[in-house]
């Protein structure tokens, strides 16, 4: 069929033109819209500016074709062999590419918007500066194409092959490249905020000056990256492999890494503030000095030698602990429960529910914080349900005035003024989490339930693992029935209400172990 042809059924209306061999033909600005031209052969023709919307050119064979500037919106292009074609500004918006070929075709600025590209091979491609959001490249081969400056805005890239791929300045914000393979791939300067990078490869990377705030790199290999400058504010970077990556002067504010191997990492002027230290690998990491400054402005700075290096890379999770001389029955669970979550809207530093372990005599309730700092007011918060909340509370209040007025005799000028610093903070906060006690709950129904009002015991552990007991009730583990015995219960009532301050050793090597003695301000 020759040109003259096609165009003359075209126009009276055919539309199948299945396997029609058009090669070198110039078919410049024609309209085919709709027209099937599945297994057609057009290599190296000419269709730049050509109107292919919702076309089918399935299986087509069009190596070297000119399609700059064509509409293919739509278009069914699904194991289409398109090697080397010129697609610069072409429109592939919603077009179906499965297990299309496009070995180093030019794409520079073409829109791809919401394409499907599963399988697709695109290796040694150009797409620079091109539109693929919400594009479905799924298990496609990207190896060594260009996407310099491009939009996959909430593209999916799961599995695919990105070994080598040029990313730099790319908008990749909300893309899914979990499990992708993107060694020595070039991420400069790429955004990636909020991408799934989950368990993807990314040995020798270049992920330079990166935008990976929130991201999902948890099980993600990062060995050799360059992370340098890179911001990984609040990023997932839990099980992460590091090993030998450059993370100088990264931005790691409020990140996520427990369980992250950093062995051979360098981590020199990195931005520290907010990230718990529990459970990483540091064997052979260099790290002169680090900014835990709130907002990474410097005001804060850790220096380190070799006796602090080790100590401050090996925290243990803070926790409060409350001990119930009781089982939890169904019953009390619930109304706990409920309890916690109010106290959680007041207090939102307590917005997870505590670990319960349940023994045949005890209850034991377990709750993470974040920092030191919130030890003490997350205690004075969570004992609230319990009748032991009022002594539970005196004591936190005695223990920071002790503090307050005894660290310089304690400590000297210099740790007493860190100790200063550390509890105006915490007093500070306690004036916050005070007004919780609008709550009422000592006049909720609850406290008719025996649970709340079994003896407790609240102890405290520092992220240096370091213990301190703020409060044991003087019948917590007891089992005598004084009546039995012809004992008044006035006689154990002193006794019950004594409350007992831990001694000044005891406080002082707790206080110690406080994040704040690791820096130098």
């Amino acid at each position: 069929m020759t040109l003259k042809e096609l165009l003359e059924r075209y126009a009276s209306g055919e539309r199948d033109f299945g396997a029609i061999e058009l090669s070198e033909a110039n078919l410049s600005r024609v309209d085919l819209r709709e027209a099937n031209l599945s297994h057609a052969i057009l290599s190296i023709a000419n269709l730049s500016g050509a109107n292919l919307g919702s076309a089918n050119l399935s299986y087509a064979k069009m190596n070297v074709t000119r399609l700059s500037g064509a509409n293919l919106v739509r278009a069914n292009l699904r194991g289409t062999i398109l090697n080397v074609a010129n697609m610069i500004r072409a429109n592939l918006s919603h077009a179906d590419l499965v297990e299309a070929a496009l070995i180093r075709a030019e794409m520079i600025r073409a829109n791809l918007s919401h394409a499907t590209l599963t399988g697709a091979n695109l290796n040694g491609a150009d797409l620079r500066e091109s539109t693929l959001r919400q594009a479905d490249l799924s298990g496609a081969n990207l190896s060594e194409t260009d996407l310099r400056g491009s939009s996959l805005v909430a593209a999916i890239l799961t599995n695919a092959n990105l070994i080598g791929t040029d990313f730099s300045k790319a908008d990749l914000s909300g893309a899914d490249l979990s499990n992708c393979e993107l060694r020595h791939a070039r991420l400069h300067r790429a955004n990636l905020s909020g991408a799934s990078l989950r368990g993807a490869n990314l040995r020798w990377a270049d992920l330079s000056g990166a935008n990976l705030r929130w991201a999902d790199l948890s099980g993600a290999k990062l060995s050799g990256a360059n992370l340098i400058g890179a911001d990984l504010s609040c990023a997932n970077l839990l099980n992460a492999s590091f090993v030998h990556a450059d993370l100088t002067q990264a931005n790691l504010i409020r990140a996520d890494w427990e369980g992250a191997d950093l062995s051979g990492a360098i981590l020199t002027g990195a931005k520290l503030y907010g990230v718990a230290r529990f459970n990483l690998t540091t064997e052979g990491m260099s790290c002169d000095w680090l900014d835990i400054s709130p907002n990474g402005d410097h005001s804060k700075i850790v220096r380190f030698t070799s006796d602090n290096f080790e100590k401050f890379f090996n925290q243990t999770p803070p926790t409060v602990q409350i001990v119930v001389d009781m089982p939890i029955d169904s019953a009390a669970f619930r109304v706990l429960a409920d309890l916690y979550d109010r106290i959680a809207e007041q207090y939102p530093e307590m917005g997870q529910p505590p670990s319960i372990d349940v023994g045949y005599r005890r209850t034991t309730l377990t709750f993470r914080t974040d920092s030191d700092e919130i030890l003490f007011p997350t205690a004075y918060v969570a004992i609230l349900p319990f009748q032991d909340a009022e002594n539970t509370q005196k004591t936190v209040l005695n223990l920071i005035r002790f503090i307050q007025s005894q660290s310089q005799e304690l400590l000297g000028v210099k740790a007493a003024n860190q100790v200063a610093k550390l509890s105006v903070a915490i007093t500070q906060r306690l004036r916050k989490v005070s007004s919780i006690e609008c709550l009422s709950l000592s006049q909720d129904e609850h406290t008719q339930l025996e649970f709340f009002k079994a003896p407790t015991q609240t102890s405290i552990a520092n992220s240096s693992n370091r213990e301190l007991t703020l409060y044991s009730n003087a019948t917590f583990g007891k089992r005598f029935d004084a009546s039995e015995a012809g004992v008044p219960l006035s006689a154990l009532a002193p006794q019950r209400t004594q409350l007992v301050l831990p001694s000044p050793q005891e406080l002082l090597s707790f206080i110690q172990g406080f994040y704040s003695f690791d820096e130098n301000r």
